[in-house]
């Protein structure tokens, strides 16, 4: 697995150009049952995929924390929001609560996160493979084949199976 998360970002760059051209074409004409395809690319793909054997999404980049999370998890830790704010997040360049650094401070060496049952929606969501709608997000799925695996996997068999 280590091998493949290495190989992925240079793998993604090569492909960039030709998936940001049939992202484009599907954004224009996405297919009838585009998005019952995706849940089921989505679904055999995480049939063979474990997270926890890859965890790059946790060790390169952080989630999106919408205000339900800040709620949700500094009550988690018993902590007041604006407490829990201070100690983990900052606000980006768009005006979004991240966490202050990466890796997710939040991860441990095993690769299980210590707040998976209250967790961010980003992180229960990602990579967004099975999302309705899904030719809307296509520049997050850009993104997201350079960091996951799974993501780079179904993206590949969505363009085998989707003639445009």
């Amino acid at each position: 697995m280590q091998d493949q998360i290495e190989k992925l970002p240079r793998l993604a760059k090569d492909k960039h150009n030709e998936n940001k051209s049939f992202f484009k074409k599907l954004k224009k004409k996405p297919p009838k049952q585009l998005d019952y395809l995706m849940q089921e690319l989505h679904v055999d793909e995480f049939e063979h995929t474990d997270c926890l054997e890859c965890a790059n999404c946790c060790k390169t980049t952080g989630p999106l924390f919408t205000d339900k999370d800040i709620q949700r998890i500094s009550k988690h830790f018993k902590l007041k929001e604006q407490k829990f704010i201070e100690t983990y997040l900052k606000i980006d360049e768009e005006n979004d609560y991240v966490l202050q650094s990466v890796p997710c401070i939040f991860l441990g060496t095993d690769n299980y996160c210590s707040i998976y049952e209250v967790r961010p929606k980003a992180c229960r969501e990602f990579p967004h493979t099975d999302r309705k709608k899904f030719h809307q997000i296509s520049n997050l799925t850009l993104n997201n084949v350079a960091i996951c695996p799974a993501a780079y996997n179904i993206v590949e068999e969505m363009k085998k199976r989707i003639k445009i």
